[in-house]
C-alpha cells in the first residue's frame, strides 16, 4: 500500500461508518451511491448486480456468479459491466471492525459518450466476463475518496458530480479491465447484443424461453449467442433466467409473503415439485425453510436495535 493509499482508507473508512451508522444498505443523496455495513455473520444474500464499481476499504465478501466464486477485500474493487444475477455473503466482518463498502452505479449512456472521445483506446477482440475483481489504483481510489468527500458537502454535488463520475469512467475505461467495459458500450459488438438479451430476459424471466426466438430477436444465431452468453455471465440463457425467476421468487415470498406454490408459479413455474428442487439446489434449502432461516436471522439482527431504541 502507497503513502497515498495509506492516508485515503483510514478517511474512506470514517466517511463511510459516519454514513452508515447501522448494518445494511444504505442509499446517499448522490444517485447511483450506496453504502454498505456489516458488523458481524450475514446471511447469504441474493440480488441482480447492475453495472456497477463496488469498493471494499474494511473486510471482505464472497460473490457466486454461475458456478465460479470471486472474493475481494480491502484495496480491492469489483467491476461489473452488465446485469448479473449473484449470490454474495459478507465473509470478514466483526463488530470491532466491521465490513464496510460502497458501491456507484455506472451509465451506459455515459460510458458510451467518454468512449467516443478516446479513439486511441483499442476495441475489444472478444467476449469476456462481465464481472471482475481488481486491486485499486492509487487515482481510482482518489477519485472514489472525493466521491465520498461530496455526501460532507452536499452543496457541491450539483457541480462536482459530474466530473467525478467521468474521472471515475475514465479510470476504468483505462484501467486493467476497460476492455469489459468497452465490450459493453461499443454498439455493433456480440457483447453489445448479448446485453439486449439480457435485457429481454429481466424483462419476459416468466415467459417460457425460447432459444432460437432470443437469437433472432438480438440478431444472432443460436450458437453464437449460446457461446458470447456464457462467456460474458457465466451461464447460458436458460440458466440465467432460472436465476432470475429464483430470485423473484423468494423476494415474493419475503416482501410479499406468498407461499411456494403461488411464488412459483408467479414467476413462471408449472410444476410446484420443480420449483421446489431448483429453489433447494440454489439457495441449499427448501423454500419455506429457507425463508423461515432469513426471517429468524433477521429478528436476530433488529433485536439489538430493538433494544437500543427501548432504552433510550
Amino acid at each position: 500500500m502507497t503513502a497515498t493509499q495509506q492516508t485515503a482508507r483510514p478517511e474512506m473508512i470514517d466517511v463511510i461508518a459516519r454514513f452508515a451508522k447501522t448494518d445494511g444498505d444504505h442509499m446517499t443523496q448522490i444517485a447511483g451511491l450506496s453504502l454498505h455495513r456489516h458488523g458481524g455473520d450475514a446471511p447469504v444474500n441474493c440480488s441482480a448486480y447492475r453495472p456497477s464499481l463496488a469498493i471494499i476499504v474494511q473486510g471482505a465478501k464472497r460473490v457466486v456468479l454461475g458456478e465460479e466464486t470471486l472474493i475481494y477485500g480491502a484495496s480491492d474493487y469489483l467491476l461489473t459491466s452488465i446485469d448479473l444475477p449473484v449470490l454474495s455473503q459478507v465473509c470478514q466482518a466483526s463488530a470491532d471492525e466491521p465490513y464496510l463498502s460502497m458501491a456507484f452505479t455506472l451509465d451506459p449512456g455515459k460510458i458510451q459518450a467518454l468512449l467516443a472521445s478516446l479513439s486511441q483506446l483499442p476495441a475489444p477482440a472478444a467476449s469476456v466476463r462481465g464481472m471482475s475483481v481488481s486491486k485499486i489504483t492509487v487515482e481510482l481510489e482518489d477519485a472514489a475518496l472525493r466521491l465520498l468527500r461530496l455526501l460532507e458537502r452536499p452543496d457541491d454535488i450539483p457541480a462536482l458530480l459530474p466530473l467525478i463520475e467521468q474521472e471515475i469512467l475514465y479510470r476504468l475505461l483505462t484501467g486493467p479491465h476497460g476492455h469489459r467495459l468497452r465490450q459493453m458500450a461499443t454498439t455493433d459488438s456480440q457483447p453489445h447484443q448479448v446485453g439486449r438479451a439480457v435485457a429481454w430476459l429481466k424483462e419476459h424471466y416468466s415467459r417460457p424461453l425460447r432459444i432460437d426466438d432470443l437469437a433472432n430477436r438480438v440478431s444472432m444465431s443460436v450458437s453464437s449467442l449460446h457461446h458470447h452468453f456464457k462467456a460474458i455471465t457465466a451461464m447460458s440463457p436458460l440458466q440465467y433466467q432460472k436465476q432470475l425467476r429464483l430470485q423473484e421468487a423468494r423476494r415474493l415470498m419475503l416482501e410479499e409473503s406468498l407461499d411456494a406454490g403461488d411464488a412459483g408459479h408467479q414467476v413462471g413455474y408449472e410444476s410446484q415439485s420443480q420449483f421446489s428442487r431448483e429453489y433447494a439446489r440454489h439457495f441449499g434449502e427448501p423454500p419455506m425453510r429457507d425463508i423461515g432461516r432469513v426471517r429468524r436471522s433477521l429478528l436476530e439482527r433488529l433485536a439489538p436495535q430493538a433494544e437500543m431504541l427501548s432504552e433510550g
